[in-house]
């Protein structure tokens, strides 16, 4: 397995989950509302090998949004078939990019999460 790899995957899939449910692409969250979801812990169960040339298909929902805080489930396989090779929670915090302080989820980013609740 090479794990630089699986991290790229479930990165290009926040980028493309922000801009299909949060309705903006990450970047401009970042530079325009001044916020960032930096992970602080994660879990990762490898199941099933990926190996060079396998294309990846990432699912991603919400495992608990807490006041300030964000758990995601990325479930990767391999695409064409069902079973999961690479299972991952990750939990990040919602920062104000200005002072890189914890700050409570706003209500529309919340809902949106809700929205992709286990």
């Amino acid at each position: 397995m090479y794990f630089p790899r699986i991290s790229h995957y479930c990165h290009v899939a926040l980028e493309q989950y922000y801009e299909e449910h949060v309705g903006l692409p990450y970047h401009i969250l970042i530079d325009s509302r001044r916020l960032s979801f930096p992970i602080v812990h994660a879990e990762t169960d490898f199941r099933r090998t990926f190996s060079f040339g396998d294309t990846a298909r990432v699912e991603i929902s919400t495992v608990k949004v807490g006041r300030s805080s964000l758990t995601l489930r990325y479930r990767l396989s391999k695409l064409g078939e069902d079973e999961e090779c690479v299972v991952s929670e990750l939990t990040t915090v919602c920062v104000d990019m200005d002072t890189f302080r914890p700050v409570p989820i706003p209500d529309d980013l919340r809902a949106v999460f809700e929205a992709t609740r286990e």
